[in-house]
């Protein structure tokens, strides 16, 4: 019999991973408008450049419905599975696990009989998510060293509190409710962790109640979306630390850790500070000064200012303010803990920082494409205003490509882009010295009825890998 080894996609460190050859597909989630005739799919896009269809959809699995609102999906197994306590080291990286948040259905779709075209082997139907868990509105997926993660925003009666349940690796049946105890933890958007810790993090965002039929101003101005990030022992399952960001943060959404386990220290975005409307970058990290396994603190290390705009151009919810807001719905790092990427939906920016000095960021480079106000076009129609902006960021192993979607979550996208949102796709080329450019010969724009959200990579990418080794 031949010797069972790991999936080769499986990293020990974050350094083997950007050694790894490049990805060829990307898959993407695709969701269908409503009265478009579609129903949700997983596309597969062709991102290798040397070939006749680099940057076109080749793939597409189309799901029995539609009005899923498929969000943040991720791998059934990855590199976390190498740790050391992980009976999971034989699983292969070949099923893509792909929630619902509007539905809580849960897709399970097999690549490896054909990469290009994906068969949907599996749906878990929301009774059942709601029956085993306490939970609906599933909206990201982790895969993790004992299973297979995935949040929640709400209970099933689309309240709080939200949280975290799990799936197992190999037959994707429901394991149930992950915490133990939640303390005062009660809104949940992203999590993720530090293996090397035994850290949780999980940041705030609000209940499908409080989203589902886009910003609820009062609630915004009020304070009641989500302010701060919350600390966990992961293996204990029990809530340890609440930071808390002030009152005038709203909506803590991505959280990008080190991937360097060594490391005790990530970033997460903030939408908007009722303040001013900017937005900004957070960092969390472990301050061991007391000696008996250190304390984790938050501080702030990047502002981004809201833009003065004439408010003819404006949509309503933003015209009484005289100012686009920057609007950072997602963030990335490149797996060698380097380079930051943040993604202003608002304005249509994408920006990149060298992070080497995390207490310390400093903007190496800023690209324009789309936005409220800018409608920035892409190189290869130079004469086409693009709406939707910078919005779903996910970076390649070897940290030279970006990806970018411009579609964030329908009824938001109706409130911020009133004249809606046709979806589209590029990829920037990330240099060495810290600039990006536009690469002119990708911008994939889907057919009418289909935005695109998530993006993720063959073999892996910088936000769906862990890793137990430096």
């Amino acid at each position: 019999m031949p010797p069972l080894r790991p999936d080769p996609t499986f990293y020990p460190s974050p350094r083997l991973a950007q050694e790894a050859p490049p990805e060829s597909l990307a898959y993407v989630a695709l969701l269908a408008e409503d009265g478009s005739g579609h129903t949700d799919a997983l596309g597969v896009v062709d991102v290798d450049p040397a070939s006749a269809d680099y940057g076109r959809l080749v793939g597409k699995t189309s799901f029995p419905n539609g009005g899923n609102e498929l969000h943040h999906f991720g791998w059934n197994a990855c590199s976390s599975c190498l740790c050391p306590y992980a009976p999971h080291a034989h699983v292969e990286r070949r099923y893509l696990v792909v929630p619902g948040t509007n539905s809580s259905r849960i897709h399970i779709l097999d690549t490896k009989p054909d990469p290009r075209q994906p068969s949907l082997v599996k749906v878990i139907e929301p009774e059942e998510v709601w029956q085993k868990t306490g939970y609906a509105a599933p909206h990201t997926v982790h895969c993790g060293p004992d299973g297979i993660y995935l949040n929640a925003l709400s209970a099933p009666d689309g309240n709080g509190p939200g949280g975290i349940f799990m799936l197992d690796h190999d037959k994707f049946e429901l394991k149930g409710a992950w915490e133990k105890d939640r303390g005062p933890q009660h809104l949940a958007y992203d999590f993720w962790w530090h293996l090397g810790q035994d850290t949780m993090i999980t940041s705030e965002w609000g209940t499908l109640n409080m989203v589902k039929d886009g910003v609820n101003p009062e609630l915004l101005l009020a304070g009641k979306y989500g302010n701060g990030i919350n600390i966990w022992d992961l293996r204990r399952r029990v809530h340890r630390q609440r930071l808390e960001l002030g009152p005038q943060y709203q909506m803590v959404l991505e959280l990008r850790p080190a991937h360097t386990p060594t490391k005790a220290y990530g970033f997460t975005g903030v939408v908007m500070s009722l303040e001013d409307l900017s937005s900004s970058i957070w960092m969390w990290y472990l301050d061991q000064g007391n000696g008996h396994g250190g304390t984790w603190k938050i501080k702030k290390v990047i502002d981004i200012p809201a833009e003065p705009a004439d408010p003819e151009v404006l949509p309503p919810l933003l015209k009484g303010f005289k100012a686009v807001a920057p609007l950072v719905t997602d963030i990335n790092l490149s797996l060698d803990d380097r380079w930051l990427y943040v993604s202003c939906w608002g304005t249509g920016e994408l920006r990149r920082y060298d992070v080497s000095d995390p207490f310390n960021p400093r903007l190496t480079a800023t690209l324009q494409i789309g936005g409220i106000v800018r409608r920035q076009a892409h190189p290869a129609k130079p004469d086409q205003p693009l709406n939707g902006g910078a919005q779903m960021v996910e970076v390649s192993r070897d940290g030279r490509r970006v990806y970018l979607t411009n579609s964030l979550y329908t009824p938001w996208d109706a409130q911020f882009y009133p004249d809606g949102v046709r979806g589209w796709m590029t990829q920037l080329d990330a240099r060495p010295d810290g600039s990006l450019s536009t690469d002119p010969g990708f911008l994939l724009e889907f057919e009418r009825g289909y935005r695109p959200h998530q993006v993720r990579l063959q073999g892996g990418d910088a936000s769906s890998d862990s890793f137990c080794f430096s």
